[in-house]
């Protein structure tokens, strides 16, 4: 058996993966550097300190911009790895969802390239994922390496001495303090739905988040649907649905526009993310009071023509920058904003505290807090509640 490391870069494997370059066995370790493009040997019957030593050259200064090698490329250096072994391997590689995007893509990406490896010819490779950096979720792992104090001392060792530089990188992405450099290494087995869930997850502000179906499972997480429910009934409790229209801005795949439909509710469901919209209209295709379109919020605020509507709702969707100015120029008289509790103050009240134009009328907590398991239980976290404030415009 053959291991074979694939990293970004040349400290990670050091970093997340010493308890692999550095096994008892003694055999053959072959480490696949993204950046390079290129595979660095470890030979059979060489120590820590050899290994190290053949991996320091190859850590480089931290790169402008995050960079992985395309998913061609990243196949090839797999196949070619393990074409090369001549037996049995084992693959290691970054989590989908290490919060470094970098990270993350590329071990999603290997574990795909080993995937297809096998296509036609039986099972593909054996992946295994290291927890990584990942301050977010807590994973349900398969195997834990605690390092003893030798290996601590190598591992802290080949940081002072070549990575230093990267102690005190203003890039997050490649940083190195404390909580990148784990004192146990975990790691984990993932199939290919849980890998892809992982990876949308952690890309929650951006527009790989709609690369797979409803990738915050909203169609089978409690609290979603807790959160919902609450939504709707608060919206439904404060805005008669009998002739009512409602905006709902940022709609998504349509979970909380069923549920406004259903109750009774005219919606213009709108989706500005090409990949998420023609979903929301799959989804809505036989509720007649719907409809679908792509404005997104500085669009809607331009709009000068046309009814105004009894309510806009921005529901969880403002998270991305957007400029709460933009509120004063909705066609309505009406919002219901709904954040999780730090993020209301961080970008809502210190607005409205400003605000000539609204007011707030009511402020409630449609859900609290909960730890919660996700992508078929791998990992769970938290999740950080949801507090809706009813708006009203104190001049037209």
């Amino acid at each position: 058996m053959i291991d074979i490391v694939v990293v970004l870069r040349a400290e990670d494997a050091v970093l997340d993966f010493l308890s692999v370059l550095t096994d008892d066995r003694g055999g053959e370790t072959r480490v696949v550097l993204g950046d390079h493009a290129e595979t660095v040997t470890l030979p059979a019957g060489s120590g820590p300190a050899e290994r190290l030593a053949l991996l320091a050259p190859y850590v480089r200064p931290a790169p402008r911009e995050i960079t992985s090698p395309e998913p061609a490329v990243l196949a090839g250096l797999v196949r070619d790895a393990t074409a090369e072994a001549g037996r049995a391997v084992r693959v290691w590689t970054h989590s989908p969802a290490d919060n470094r995007r970098g990270r993350g893509r590329l071990g999603r990406d290997t574990a795909a390239a080993c995937e297809s490896a096998g296509a036609g010819n039986g099972p593909g490779l054996e992946v295994r994922h290291a927890v990584g950096y990942s301050p977010y979720l807590q994973f349900v792992s398969d195997l834990d390496r605690p390092l003893g104090q030798r290996r601590i001392e190598a591992k802290l060792g080949f940081v002072n001495h070549s990575c230093g530089h990267l102690l005190t990188e203003e890039n997050p992405e490649y940083l190195v303090q404390t909580p990148h450099i784990p004192a146990t290494e975990r790691f984990f087995d993932a199939d290919p739905d849980q890998r892809e869930r992982l990876y949308a997850l952690l890309a929650s502000l951006d527009d790989e988040a709609a690369s797979v179906v409803d990738p915050w499972e909203f169609a089978t997480s409690p609290y979603e649907a807790e959160r919902l429910d609450a939504t709707a009934a608060w919206v439904r409790n404060r805005c008669p649905a009998a002739g009512s229209t409602l905006v709902e801005v940022g709609a998504c795949e349509g979970a909380l526009t069923r549920r406004l439909a259903a109750a009774g509710f005219t919606v213009r469901a709108t989706e500005p993310n090409p990949v998420f919209r023609p979903r929301l209209a799959a989804a809505l295709a036989g509720a007649d009071a719907v409809t679908v379109d792509e404005a997104g919020l500085a669009e809607l605020a331009k709009e000068d023509t046309g009814p105004r509507a009894d309510a806009h709702l921005l529901i969880e969707m403002f998270y991305y920058g957007q400029d709460p100015a933009l509120l004063d120029d909705l066609a309505t008289d009406c919002l219901f904003v709904a954040l999780e509790p730090e993020a209301l103050g961080l970008y809502i009240r210190p607005w409205l505290e400003r605000s000539a134009h609204w007011r707030a009328e009511e402020e409630v907590v449609l859900v609290p807090p909960r730890v919660e398991t996700v992508c078929s239980g791998r990992a769970y976290l938290s999740k950080r509640g949801s507090v809706g404030l009813l708006l009203r415009r104190t001049t037209s």
